[in-house]
Formats: C-alpha cells, structure tokens, sequence
C-alpha cells in the first residue's frame, strides 16, 4: 500500500528552487517544498511506499504531460540528497575515528601520569592525581557521543531521502 503525500500548488516551478538555473529534471526542490515532503515522510510507517500527488490549481502550459520529468527531478533530488547524508555519515565515523585515538591516547598519558604520582599526602596531590583522572576519562566524551548517538538521525535521515527517491510522483491538474 503507497501512502499519500498531497501538495497543492498554484504551477510547478513553486516546487522548485527559482534560484537554481539547471534544466528541469536537474533542478534542486524549495527548500518549503521539500521540508513538507520530508516532514509527511516521517509520518508515514518506515517500510510504507510513498507517493506524491501535486494538486495544480492552474493548467501547466505547453500541453504535455509534467508527470515524468517531475518524477524524475524529484527522485533524482531526494537520490542526491542520501548520497550527500551517506558522505556526512563516513565523515563523522572518520572524525569518530580520530576523535578515538586522540581519546584513548590522552586517557593513557593521564592515567600513567596519576599512578605516577607519589602517595597523596598533600590536597594539592590528591585533586591533581583525580583531575588526571577525571580529564583522561573526559577525552572520551566525544568519540563515545559520536559512535553511541550522532550517527542515528544522518542514517535515519539518509533512509527517508532513499524511500523519497524512489517514490511515484501523480500530477492533478484543473481542466483548461
């Protein structure tokens, strides 16, 4: 069963950028057009197939059929758009990488600087050998943070984009 995304637009050309100058079926979707797209999306159930139908209030001019260049210009958008999230995705699992051993190394200086610290007998050395301590642990906040929860909605985000790039687009117009 396909669920329904429903647009009403005066003509076709609000669907899309007006700043962008390529052809038709290569240009990028406004930005409102494909906020709405994208929020109906997650509406929808994960697995459901979706579909697009543009309502027209006016004819669109030159007599043909819209339909397959916009089901091609919007699937090619929405296939961009997983592409570039699949790009951020590998750049913060490299940054996660780094972020990691940079972590792991720093956690080591500090633990072997604390245990190398003679016995507490002043304050002094005891908030020294728990700062160590603490900052050495600390260096690991943001590779954990990246590998535990920053990844989920590029991932999730990128799922929409590819279910969107494979959706049927229906145009209605009004009778001339």
């Amino acid at each position: 069963m396909q669920h329904l995304i429903e647009v009403k637009l005066a003509e076709l050309s609000q669907l899309f950028n007006s700043m962008d100058p390529s052809p038709f079926r290569e240009r990028d979707l406004d930005r409102h057009a494909e906020e709405f797209i994208v929020s109906w999306a997650q509406e929808h159930p994960k697995q459901a197939d979706l579909r697009l139908k543009i309502h027209l209030t006016r004819p669109h001019p030159g007599g043909e059929d819209p339909t397959p260049a916009v089901q091609q210009a919007v699937r090619h958008y929405f296939d961009y758009l997983a592409v570039l999230k699949w790009r951020e995705f590998r750049l913060l699992m490299r940054e996660g990488r780094t972020a990691m051993i940079i972590g792991i190394l720093f956690n080591v200086v500090c633990q072997v600087g604390a245990w190398l610290l003679p016995p507490a007998v002043e304050p002094w050395q005891s908030i020294i050998r728990e700062g160590l301590t603490v900052g050495g642990w600390v260096a690991l906040w943001r590779p954990l943070e990246i590998y535990l929860y920053m990844w989920w909605p590029i991932l999730r985000r990128r799922r929409i984009y590819q279910k969107l790039s494979l959706m049927d687009v229906q145009i209605i117009q009004p009778l001339p």
